[in-house]
């Protein structure tokens, strides 16, 4: 194909730089997991009426939690073409979520959680360690972005051995594990970096910019996307108890994302032309750079990629996920325990009952 300043270069094969790095992670998502998490929302659905009836006897716990939060998308990646989930992180860009939640349990094996956090994500081909040609096609392509992600949700906790023994007062362990789903929203913005040629470095909202082509008339089935969507947090963890009103916990949190333009990188490139015909001037003198990064890696000489060469990859959505540590408090009367604390008061009252002298009949 012809490229600008009339550089012949042949398309990257789209398993080159359109392999993602979570293919099989999202189909172990979509075939296993979500039909999991459907039966459990159905069965605590089915007993809404009768737990609501027994809400003046829930306890409510908040606290806080944080950890590394990793990002799956188009950008980056390591050696060879890209692979599926943690063996295609570049762990160098993990960054720190942090938030609070409060959780209301009308009993120990059943919680209803609401949940705000902050985190920070962003993607870098130039990182791309180079050992081979599979990994150099997405080096070249020189892609970069950033975003700051905030996100509210609801979900339900489920713990199964609490509910399995939920009628046994005995069985009052301090070790909870326990596994969650819900929906929620977040917020993004992703920005992309380009570089003058004194070396300095300014970063663009690429959403406006249109950078490949959404909401041109050119392009009708590519819609602009929106900044705040839904996702579907879900996971799983354990809590430990501490004390009748402390627990900490671990948490594997992830998100499933209806979007495939959290990092601005989806499809294919459109002729940067377009750009001067639908932005306004200033506008588009950006678009036409920051959307072909293109340097000659594989190509030696390429200047930008020609209209329909693949970009990204549309067949799987962008996703991240986190690993938190949590730090929650019971508040009210009661602490842990399968009567809630009102026969013996939580783990001290449970060991005075058992010390206290035997009852005369």
């Amino acid at each position: 194909m012809v490229c600008h300043g009339q550089v012949i270069l042949k398309p990257p094969p789209k398993s080159k730089i359109g392999i993602r790095m979570k293919n099989i992670v999202h189909k172990l998502i979509n075939k296993k997991l979500f039909p999991i998490f459907f039966c459990v929302m159905l069965g605590t659905a089915a007993n809404a009426q009768h737990l609501m009836l027994g809400l003046g006897d829930a306890k409510v716990e908040a606290g806080l939690n944080f950890g590394p939060t990793f990002f799956l998308g188009d950008l980056g990646g390591k050696v060879g073409k890209g692979t599926a989930f943690i063996k295609d992180l570049n762990y160098q860009l993990t960054k720190l979520m942090k938030g609070a939640f409060i959780t209301v349990y009308p009993n120990e094996w059943l919680g209803f959680r609401v949940a705000a956090q902050y985190t920070y994500v962003e993607g870098i081909d130039s990182i791309i360690s180079t050992h081979g040609v599979d990994e150099l096609w997405r080096k070249q392509r020189n892609m970069d972005f950033k975003s700051n992600m905030w996100e509210v949700y609801g979900a339900i906790e489920f713990f199964p051995l609490q509910y399995l023994y939920r009628n046994d007062d005995e069985y009052d362990p301090r070790f909870r594990p326990y596994f969650f789903g819900g929906v929620g929203a977040f917020h993004f913005n992703p920005k992309g970096s380009l570089k003058d040629q004194n070396g300095n470095v300014t970063w663009h909202d690429l959403q406006p910019l249109r950078t490949e082509g959404q909401g041109f008339t050119q392009y009708p089935d590519r819609k602009p996307y929106k900044l705040t969507q839904m996702n579907l947090p879900f996971g799983g963890g354990f809590k430990y108890i501490l004390s009748d009103k402390v627990n900490v916990g671990l948490e594997l949190l992830y998100r499933k994302t209806f979007t495939d333009y959290i990092d601005d990188v989806s499809t294919t490139y459109i002729d940067g032309n377009y750009f001067y015909s639908n932005l306004p001037a200033a506008d588009a003198a950006i678009a036409y750079r920051i959307s072909d990064k293109t340097i000659g890696i594989v190509t030696p000489g390429v200047g930008r990629y020609a209209p329909g060469t693949q970009r990204g990859n549309p067949n799987n959505n962008d996703a991240y996920f986190s690993f938190l540590f949590k730090l929650g408090i019971r508040f009210g009367d009661g602490g842990y325990g399968n009567d809630g604390g009102a026969n013996h008061g939580g783990y001290g009252g449970r060991a005075r009952s058992q010390m206290r002298c035997p009852a005369r009949f």
